[in-house]
């Protein structure tokens, strides 16, 4: 049993583990997209060749399909066609399709968004991270074109599976499409926390990406906690932090930790079958690396030479065997970090070297799997140090093809590995004295210690590997969706308690879709509603306002009550107690201009299209039209509403005509406000709105700062709110605690 769980996804593994022994494996078929495949495509004189890809992705699924099938989507890493790419791949046991790329894409979306941008950012090099709108369309309209793919391939498909930081849009464009589909995510890099991820001037972009999900995965805990807590202060989301659950609209999205294994039995044999090497006298400390400034080389290689000018005994006795697979030379960063290790190399070496010894062996290649294994196998001391890294395979690789003496794993604190891997020797990489004076106990352990500590690993790793990985996270992404529960009055007080202690409460209401259902015919307040809003305005420390798209007297008299301010044609006439009443000078020449106006929208509207007047507005609904016809249908919309002399406003699934009067919900609360408490208000007064339309979002961005607000309904929509609600239910139970909550003297 491990000694430690790591979130919601291991313990709801582990809890499955009886039952998956008792009962056959469940093996859906599943479509896996990532940025790469596991073959990468190159010309050559034999023409079109493919090798397999590196990277810990590959590592981890590529052995997993080849057991169960499917579709792999990604890029073959050439300009291949589709017909290419099936005759290279023919004899694969699962299907691999192409998601094409010109150079330009590869250099702005994959050189630039995703490694310039995402890479240094989620590892905290922030100082690295560069923010350019290029490249960040670049990586939206690739992420687009993955999505399309997917979809294509999605057919009869259990779950899409979609991973890494290259693609968190992705899921959203999928969900856009294939609205009940399965889809989950998993990032295999760390993911910030909330004061380094807010810096990307895009971060709510790829929350709302990855929460189109029905599960989103990260190795550790610390991970998913830290996309928790951004969804929750970037989003206004609601999280149920026991059960890892965040609220995105009417969906729940599951959130867990599913900390990556290897394929053990693989690597085992592997290093029990490969040659043995020359004898040498030598004693072999090993470092194996992607070339990437996060896996900290350079600091590993001073940490070693400070061991040889600590512990001179090791001269002419110990060396270190550091290989480094290159990556990304066409990056100007990874080129300079080449040289910066090859100048640290020589000068160690020039330093301490001897005829007969050096005391660093530097490969810059790719190395064999079987050849991988036999440096694993015969080193002394694996030392993986890496200065941030969501796992890190190579210390579970060397753990599983330890199958001789026993060696010695040190390893980073700061890698994902280290949450489960406490019978290493962990170092802080940054610390160069620490790092060789944990090479020195390595070195000096004696073989007692070094077993013990060894095959407390090699048992974890065997049992937790990438199949046990894989089963509990599609276990995960397959079962019941669970759903997050209502609103609680904790979580009003969390929100709302200490903003209101001592103060006046000005409530905002929009009405329909906020407090009814929104309805082409005028509904009422219900009464659980409407007593709930009474008892409010009964406290005496309690002002409320309801807002509408229609006209004063229609609201007044769907709402009915003495004390409510009353605003409607959104924000254009304003009436109620202790308010004087308002009309715009305009309002009367653009209701009457709306009446024809709507007429004329009315017949050009087809296939779906409806026509909604309120008060001076005008709303052309486009949701029941085809897709593909939306655009032209709202162009022709367009042309009349500006012939109106009205303002056209783009909706999410339609066209609305305002009268261009520069007067919104927003400037409405703050004539209420200023007019009912005087112009320094905001010393006494406290502000809620909350709203379900885009009507709203002009009141949210004008109150931002000055109040708390809430959006109801559909996540998939951006919002200026602070908050979010997932439906009219949820905003009564917000009212009814507003009328109970203790008063500011209880």
């Amino acid at each position: 049993m491990m000694e430690k769980r790591a979130g919601s996804g291991w313990k709801k593994a582990l809890a499955a583990d009886a039952a998956v022994a008792a009962a056959p494996a469940v093996e859906p078929r599943i479509v896996v997209v990532s940025n790469r495949l596991p073959i990468t495509v190159h010309r050559s004189s034999r023409g079109l060749e493919s090798r397999r890809s590196a990277g810990g992705l590959v590592s981890a699924l590529e052995p997993v399909l080849r057991k169960r099938g499917g579709i792999w989507v990604g890029w073959p890493g050439a300009e291949v066609s589709r017909g290419q790419l099936e005759a290279l791949t023919a004899s694969e046991p699962y299907e691999i399709r192409g998601v094409p790329l010109t150079e330009t894409e590869v250099a702005s979306y994959y050189h630039g968004f995703s490694n310039r941008t995402l890479w240094p950012l989620f590892h905290s090099f922030a100082g690295r991270a560069q923010f350019s709108r290029r490249d960040w369309e670049m990586y939206e309209r690739v992420n687009e074109r993955f999505a399309e793919a997917a979809i294509e391939a999605a057919a009869e498909a259990a779950l899409v599976w979609i991973h890494d930081y290259h693609l968190m849009l992705a899921p959203q464009f999928v969900r856009q499409v294939l609205r009940g589909a399965r889809l989950a995510f998993f990032l295999h890099i760390p993911f910030p926390p909330y004061d380094l991820f807010r810096l990307l001037p895009w971060d709510v972009d790829l929350l709302r990406g990855l929460l189109a999900c029905d599960l989103v995965g990260f190795h550790v805990e610390g991970y998913a906690r830290n996309f928790l807590d951004c969804a929750e202060r970037l989003l206004g989301a609601r999280v149920d932090w026991p059960a890892m659950l965040v609220e995105h609209g009417d969906r729940s999205v599951q959130v867990g930790a599913f900390p990556l294994g290897i394929d053990f039995e693989y690597y085992e044999a592997a290093a029990r079958q490969a040659p043995r090497s020359p004898i040498q006298a030598e004693r072999v400390v090993l470092g194996v690396d992607r070339l990437d400034y996060t896996k900290g080389i350079p600091e590993r290689i001073l940490a070693f030479e400070r061991l040889l000018e600590l512990h001179p005994q090791y001269r002419g006795k110990v060396v270190l065997l550091q290989l480094a697979v290159p990556s990304r030379f066409q990056v100007a960063e990874y080129r300079q970090l080449k040289r910066e290790i090859d100048e640290l190399v020589a000068r160690v070496n020039g330093r301490f070297a001897t005829a007969s010894w050096s005391p660093i062996r530097y490969l810059y290649r790719f190395v064999p799997t079987e050849r991988l294994a036999a440096l694993y196998r015969d080193a002394e001391v694996a030392l993986v140090t890496p200065l941030r890294d969501g796992m890190n395979l190579v210390a579970k690789e060397f753990v599983a093809c330890q199958v001789a003496q026993p060696g010695v794993l040190i390893l980073s604190k700061l890698a994902g590995a280290a949450e489960t891997m406490h019978e290493a020797i962990q170092v802080n990489p940054y610390n160069i004295d620490a790092t060789a004076q944990a090479l020195h106990r390595a070195l000096s352990m004696d073989e007692a210690e070094r077993r013990s500590r060894l095959a407390a690993l090699r048992r974890r790793e065997r049992r937790y590997d990438v199949h046990w990985w894989l089963d509990g996270f599609l276990r995960a992404a397959l079962g019941a969706p669970a759903g997050i529960q209502p609103p609680t009055d904790r979580e009003f007080r969390t929100w709302l308690g200490a903003f209101l202690a001592g103060y006046h409460l000005a409530l905002f209401l929009d009405y329909e879709g906020t407090l009814v259902p929104a309805a082409q015919e005028p509904v009422s307040l219900p009464r659980p509603v409407r007593k709930a809003l009474e008892a409010c305005a009964q406290r005496g420390d309690t002002d409320v306002s309801i807002l509408s798209g229609r006209s004063l007297r229609e609201i007044q008299a769907l709402a009915d009550h003495p004390a409510f301010t009353y605003t409607a044609n959104q924000g254009l006439e304003i009436a109620g107690a202790g308010v004087p009443p308002f009309r715009h000078p305009d309002l009367s020449l653009y209701e009457e201009r709306a009446g024809p106006l709507a007429a004329a929208l009315g017949e050009l509207c087809e296939r779906g299209a409806r026509v909604e007047r309120k008060g001076a507005t005008v709303t052309v609904d486009l949701s029941g039209v085809p897709r593909a016809e939306r655009p032209r249908m709202a162009e022709r919309a367009q042309v009349l509403i500006t012939r109106a002399g009205f303002q056209a406003r783009a909706l999410p699934a339609g066209i609305e005509a305002r009268p261009p009067i520069g007067w919104d919900k927003g400037q409405a609360v703050l004539y209420i406000a200023r007019s009912r408490y005087g112009p320094t208000w905001s010393e006494n007064v406290r502000l809620v709105y909350v709203g379900d339309d885009h009507t709203d979002e002009d009141a949210f961005r004008l109150l931002t700062g000055l109040g708390i607000t809430f959006r109801v309904g559909s996540a998939e929509t951006p919002t200026g709110a602070r908050r979010r609600l997932p439906n009219i239910d949820a905003v009564r139970a917000l009212v009814d605690w507003l009328a109970r909550r203790p008063r500011a003297s209880a």
